[in-house]
């Protein structure tokens, strides 16, 4: 069934330029959605290098398995994407049904299937019949286009509500280089490396290692630092295509400077998208953005801000309206981390509401019940341990989570 839009959907789309090297197509394969599309096929040129992040669960769909073999050979030709079946905890059928669409894709391209990157989302447990890509795939690959790029971007949805495209224009050596990113994502969302599912394409001239190296860094920040229900995907996927098209010198080593200009541009186009899923957040009607500041270190306070943005306590809350501080306390307590009670200070935006152990003197009723009607917040912890700071990004658990997710296989 169809959701209604989030509230927190942007109100426009990026209009992304087409990249020298990419071209791609969608198509309808009745995998499980009905009347819309559901498969992508990307084509890269010859030469275009590739870098990846998968999901750490220890139940990881055979897609996954398929790209975390051929990630070391830094190399692509294709990528398909099919969204209503994730193919994960499907055993041998598993294996064979990627090694069949990889053919397929690779005799389409004229590649090796080695050479082929797959990523499948959707419901678990039930077989993928590739043989619905017969055809289907030869057929997309004699009319690839450059654009629009919101259509791969629908095609991969799934309970997702809004398509989510984010880019970058940099300029290096006076020349003009892009970044376009799409994703998908809205719930079985706490990242162990990446979200369900995001594909960015550059035209930068730039070695695998390391694409691989600032992938793996930013990372961190974007979609390791999101949660909208604290459940780690099958199939986590976030890889990364460099055409190398732009006419600029090949960025070799992480000790060149323009890696550190490219890299931020790709951590910019990364957070995008993922704050983006959790304003997709199955349900969802607030953005949250949870700062814990004053922790004995940094990985300390990642742990004590996740523990808080997975509570479902702290997140009906939210849902709520309600500046309830002592389900904050309660999910700071139970994180297993270093924390002082008596120091503790915790503030809603800027209005301080509990410190030294305590409700703040300053605290407002009122003014703190007005903050929490607002669509975006921010909460902060302090801890008055130390130097170590984290943010985690996640949203509110309204009943809109339990309508989209008690259904969702039948």
């Amino acid at each position: 069934m169809a959701h209604p839009v989030s509230p927190l959907a942007p109100k426009s789309y990026p209009d992304l330029p087409a990249i020298a090297g990419v071209r791609f197509a969608t198509a309808e394969a009745g995998i499980k959605y009905k009347n819309r599309t559901d498969v992508l096929l990307m084509a890269f040129d010859e030469g275009t290098t590739a870098a990846g992040v998968l999901t750490r669960s220890k139940c990881s769909s055979a897609a996954v398995d398929w790209c975390r073999a051929n990630l070391p050979g830094g190399l692509a030709r294709g990528l398909v994407v099919n969204s209503g079946n994730a193919n994960a905890f499907t055993g041998i059928k598993g294996q064979k049904s990627v090694e069949l669409t990889a053919d397929y894709a690779a005799k389409a391209l004229g590649c090796a299937p080695s050479e082929i990157f797959l990523a499948s989302t959707g419901v678990i447990g039930e077989p993928l019949d590739a043989s619905k890509f017969a055809g289907v795939l030869d057929n997309m690959a004699a009319r690839v286009d450059a654009g629009p790029w919101m259509e791969p971007a629908k095609a991969i949805m799934t309970t997702d509500t809004f398509p989510k495209l984010s880019g970058a224009l940099l300029e290096i050596d006076g020349v003009e280089v892009k970044i376009n990113g799409i994703a998908k994502g809205s719930g079985m969302i706490a990242p162990d490396m990446a979200t369900m599912l995001s594909f960015v394409v550059t035209d930068m001239p730039i070695a695998a290692p390391v694409l691989q190296a600032l992938l793996a860094r930013h990372v961190q920040t974007s979609f390791n630092a999101i949660t909208v229900d604290s459940d780690t995907s099958t199939s986590d996927t976030l890889l990364a295509f460099a055409t190398g098209k732009a006419g600029v010198e090949a960025i070799v080593s992480l000790d060149d400077p323009r890696a550190e200009t490219f890299g931020q541009a790709l951590a910019d186009v990364l957070f995008d998208l993922a704050i983006q899923v959790v304003r997709d957040g199955e349900g969802a009607t607030k953005q949250v953005s949870i700062h814990v500041e004053g922790a004995t270190s940094d990985q300390s306070a990642f742990r004590i801000a996740k523990a808080i943005a997975d509570s479902p306590l702290v997140k009906t809350a939210i849902a709520g309206e309600d500046a309830n501080w002592g389900r904050v306390v309660m999910a700071v307590g139970k994180a297993g981390e270093p924390a002082d009670r008596d120091r503790l200070a915790i503030r809603f935006g800027d209005l301080l509401v509990a410190k030294d152990g305590e409700r703040a003197a300053v605290y407002d009723e009122a003014a703190t019940s007005a903050y929490m009607k607002g669509e975006e917040l921010e909460l902060t912890v302090s801890l008055g341990l130390g130097e170590g700071t984290a943010s985690v990004y996640t949203c509110d658990l309204t009943h809109g989570y339990i309508t989209i997710n008690g259904d969702y296989r039948s």
